[in-house]
């Protein structure tokens, strides 16, 4: 079988015709369908503006606005008072100045949870006021004794921020653990330090419940 030989130049030179064809409609259509655009040329304007002085003539002949009267409100003043009088008078305390630096530092309150979990520090947190928690009839009726395990998060106040169970006793609504996790959010410390700076942390705590 016969291989035909096409040569492609022959081949581009049709490709060209029907595309110089295309171009040229696409142009005639072009003019058809627009409107005609007129491109203004612009035109730029100098203005002077020149001061008058006004003659004294005319300054006279300008009447000055007129002044408007206030009234005068007369004081009088009793300066004869009795006792009983001196005391009716209402005392008016005056309210101190209020300095405001720019540059002082206002303190932002933390959110909770947001204590990274990777902080350094010497001196661990102290309990300094403790809230024991309160026992749930439900509990006591069943004779639940046990421990829970908090994960307690301190702010460098001293204050207690987020509390994550770890272990669970009793869950559920009048539980052990929503009563632990209760008390512990009325707890007070003395917080973290790190450098012998205050510092927040992360703590796991144990809080047990025994039946007395």
């Amino acid at each position: 079988m016969q291989k035909k030989i096409v040569d492609w130049k022959d081949i581009a030179q049709s490709y060209y015709e029907k595309s110089v064809s295309l171009a040229i409609l696409i142009v005639l259509f072009s003019f058809l369908v627009f409107p005609k655009i007129e491109v203004k040329p612009f035109r730029r304007e100098i203005r002077v503006t020149e001061a008058i002085e006004i003659p004294p003539e005319i300054k006279e002949r300008i009447k000055p606005p007129e002044e408007t009267v206030k009234p005068v409100i007369e004081i009088v003043v009793d300066e004869e008072l009795d006792a009983e009088d001196e005391e009716e008078l209402e005392v008016v305390e005056t309210i101190e100045k209020t300095v405001l630096d720019p540059y002082q530092e206002q303190e932002v309150p933390q959110a909770f949870g947001t204590t990274s979990r990777f902080v350094v520090y010497e001196d661990p947190p102290v309990p300094i006021r403790q809230v024991k928690p309160v026992y749930t009839d439900f509990a006591r009726r069943s004779g639940i004794e046990g421990i829970v395990e908090l994960e307690v998060e301190v702010f460098a106040d001293g204050s207690v921020g987020a509390v994550n169970v770890l272990k669970s006793l009793l869950a559920g609504p009048g539980g052990l653990d929503e009563a632990a996790i209760k008390a512990v959010r009325q707890w007070e410390f003395a917080p973290a330090k790190s450098g012998g700076k205050p510092v927040a942390v992360w703590v796991t705590f144990p809080i047990e419940f025994t039946l007395d």
